[in-house]
């Protein structure tokens, strides 16, 4: 009984160890670092499960090798132990002696596989998965203790991945990256909307801002014919143009290429009769393709509050810092009931 037994215990021991590198591995890469680094706070495990988190291809090594191991161990000491108990059995049932051991010998290794696959890397992914905070602060110590004993080995596997990773170009990345992309931001501000945790203004605040860069500026231009006078038109002519339109910012130059732009307060001092081309301000241009976050970037740093937007050799319209706040930004609807 003593060798049936010790077989069985550490065949357990090594499924339970290969469990742990399994879990801690896909709990390290599924965990919300941010949320981690709250409980850090408070809790030594939780701290631990940081350091794990900051130093991942590491810990990603160390799960590799512990699993690796698992595996062997399990090949060379419960396979033969099954297949042991098993030959006999078939040899009383009359089989020759080289079929029962083959027949047990395969027997042993489909049960051992089975039972590494299901009890020592899927459930315990699926857990993993499953509570990734929670399995990344509970196995941090254990592992933490693996990755101390065993660093020198690690360091030398680690080093040797990423060196193979490079000479594909690829650069290794060493710790979980902490950052949500905007399409992940986006879904959190539409869902906390309609749970009722945001209210409906916030949320297309919010919304407004992260379409910052995604928008393009080509999308803000609309089927409202561009303003403009000519190259050789007066001040009258500019003022009349505005008062015609609305604008204060009126093109100078052919539509499909402006030569700048005249801003009406530029014309309050000016005689009617004298022409406008000592007034006119350079456009920056602008690609249909630019992101609003690039445009308004630029347009900041030239103090300009118009841009053309320009594509195929030609103007297709124009933006102002307005539109784009407007787009993005809706103002608030203030109530007309109640105070007067």
């Amino acid at each position: 009984m003593h060798g049936p037994w010790t077989a069985t215990l550490t065949t357990i021991a090594i499924i339970a160890a290969s469990a742990l590198f399994v879990s801690i591995e896909f709990a390290t890469i599924a965990a919300r670092r941010t949320r981690l680094e709250e409980r850090a706070t408070t809790s030594r495990a939780a701290r631990a499960a940081v350091r794990n988190a900051s130093e991942v291809s590491v810990l990603l090594a160390g799960c590799q090798l512990g699993i690796t191991a698992c595996t062997l161990a399990l090949g060379a000491i419960t396979e033969p132990a099954v297949e042991h108990a098993l030959e006999p059995l078939f040899t009383a049932l009359g089989l020759p002696h080289w079929l029962g051991g083959t027949v047990a010998f395969a027997l042993a290794l489909l049960g051992v596989t089975f039972l590494h696959l299901v009890v020592g890397e899927m459930a315990p992914k699926s857990w993993a998965i499953a509570h990734p905070e929670r399995s990344a602060v509970l196995l941090a110590f254990p592992m933490r203790g693996f990755m101390w004993l065993f660093r020198p080995v690690l360091t030398l596997l680690n080093n040797s991945a990423n060196k193979l990773v490079e000479a594909f170009g690829v650069k290794p990345v060493d710790e979980v990256a902490i950052e949500q992309n905007p399409d992940e931001l986006r879904q959190l501000v539409r869902h906390s909307a309609e749970s009722g945790d945001l209210d409906a203004w916030s949320s297309d605040q919010l919304a407004g801002a992260l379409e910052l860069t995604r928008l393009r500026v080509g999308e803000l231009t609309g089927e409202e014919p561009i303003v403009s006078v000519p190259r050789t038109a007066t001040v009258a002519d500019v003022r009349a143009a505005s008062r015609r339109s609305g604008h204060l910012r009126i093109l100078v130059g052919d539509p499909g290429s402006p030569q700048g732009l005249v801003h009406v307060r530029d014309t309050l001092t000016a005689d009617a009769g004298q022409p406008v081309a000592a007034l006119v301000r350079e456009c920056p241009e602008l690609d249909p393709g630019t992101s609003v976050l690039d445009a308004l970037s630029r347009m900041r740093r030239t103090s300009t509050q118009l841009a053309l937007v320009r594509g195929s050799g030609r103007t297709i319209g124009v933006v102002t810092i307005s539109d784009m706040l407007e787009s993005l930004f809706p103002p608030r609807e203030e109530s007309t009931t109640g105070e007067t």
